[in-house]
């Protein structure tokens, strides 16, 4: 049986007259840039996240390039998150003026582990009068981003005593998980500002590009908003922001799916159950962990096994979908070897570079092509075992 690792069009099949209904309204009424659909989207989001406000933006790319400016990342300031993660966590620095800065992960949650960045700060930092400085590159710390990885979040009081002690601002990239929450706390409430996307294979997904912000800060909002916008409102310009506003019709679209997202948050989260059971025990096979407090919404099912690439190879050639998230460390990559990284630096990181891989794990899966993935699973490492005796 063919498996696939993701098929939107099965969840976009039972709501497909209303899509199609919020398409005809954007074309009758000309209302494609802004307006009340824009703002009922934010609007909810905030709702959905228990923030006060949510402000709309082009990507999560973007979300992540606002965020670093609303909280005054200048040029040449660092910031600091995870090697492990999808390329705009780091790019996204760059963009915004900044200097990523890198802590290792801790290797059953693939997120940032606080005891990493603790001693990163200890080891590099001081504070001044001009806040948190790096001793040897003589230049500010302006934030920290954890990535909430796969849908799980980091541990977050941890992160946030560590960051509140140092007085920098948390910018969460919640990119992969909308509805996740630690401590009952949604993603995005956390810290300062959650960065969201809904590129169309995250669990909120549109019908192209599209991101958002949340934050309980109201001047910060304010700032987001500006920045979003050139800067400006009309032709009065305080500030130099950009281009990065979410389409009308896109928020069309998502206030659709918005509201059926918490039930495909549980297909998500029964299918990882039944890998996990399916899995437990089973030599050279380590299964998602979620630790106490979190609760994951499961963007990617990941495990970690031995010989990944002769599994990943196994699963193509029975055409059952599987994805490898991330091959090469942002640490290593090659526009980054200014930074002076070594292999090596981030051995967690580099670990789980090497023998990570995703299954399909979307919510409309039937049984069937879940039991036919966890047979290929099985049977390839049941025919490794042999060929090891």
């Amino acid at each position: 049986m063919k498996v696939p690792m993701l098929d939107i069009a099965r969840q976009h099949e039972p709501i497909l007259d209303e899509l199609k209904a919020a398409f005809s309204e954007a074309l009758s009424t000309s209302r494609f840039i802004k307006g009340p659909e824009l703002e009922a989207l934010e609007s909810e989001f905030a709702a959905y996240c228990h923030t006060r406000r949510a402000v709309g933006c082009a990507s999560g790319t973007d979300a992540l390039i606002l965020a670093l400016q609303a909280v005054g990342l200048r040029e040449g300031d660092v910031a600091v998150t995870t090697p492990f993660s999808f390329f705009a966590s780091a790019g996204a620095i760059v963009r915004a003026g900044g200097v990523p800065a890198f802590v290792d992960i801790r290797g059953d949650t693939f997120n940032m582990d606080p005891r990493e960045l603790e001693s990163w700060l200890n080891r590099n930092c001081a504070s001044t009068d001009r806040g948190v400085v790096h001793r040897a590159m003589k230049t500010r710390v302006a934030a920290v981003i954890p990535v909430h990885l796969f849908g799980q979040t980091a541990d977050m009081d941890e992160i946030m005593r560590i960051a509140r002690r140092w007085g920098l601002p948390v910018v969460e990239d919640a990119c992969q998980s909308i509805g996740a929450s630690w401590k009952g706390a949604p993603a995005g409430s956390l810290g300062d500002v959650g960065c969201f996307s809904f590129f169309p294979s995250k669990n909120l997904g549109a019908l192209g590009d599209g991101g958002m912000l949340s934050t309980n800060d109201p001047e910060l909002a304010d700032r987001l908003l500006l920045l979003r916008e050139h800067g400006g409102q009309g032709y009065i310009h305080s500030t130099v922001g950009t281009n990065s506003r979410l389409d009308a019709l896109q928020a069309a679209f998502l206030r659709i799916k918005l509201r059926r997202l918490d039930n495909w948050h549980e297909g998500r989260r029964k299918n990882a159950g039944v890998y996990d059971e399916a899995f437990r025990g089973m030599e050279g096979v380590k299964t998602p962990v979620v630790i106490p407090g979190a609760e994951s919404v499961f963007n990617q099912y990941t495990i970690r096994t031995e010989n990944r690439d002769g599994l990943l190879a196994h699963l193509k050639s029975l055409d059952i979908g599987c994805a490898v998230y991330y091959p090469l460390c942002l640490h290593l990559q090659k526009c980054f070897d200014c930074l002076g990284y070594r292999i090596g630096d981030f051995p967690v990181a580099e670990a789980c570079s090497a023998d990570v891989i995703s299954l399909p794990v979307f919510a409309e899966l039937s049984e069937a092509e879940i039991e036919t993935v966890i047979s290929a699973v099985k049977g390839f490492h049941g025919q490794n075992a042999q060929q090891g005796q």
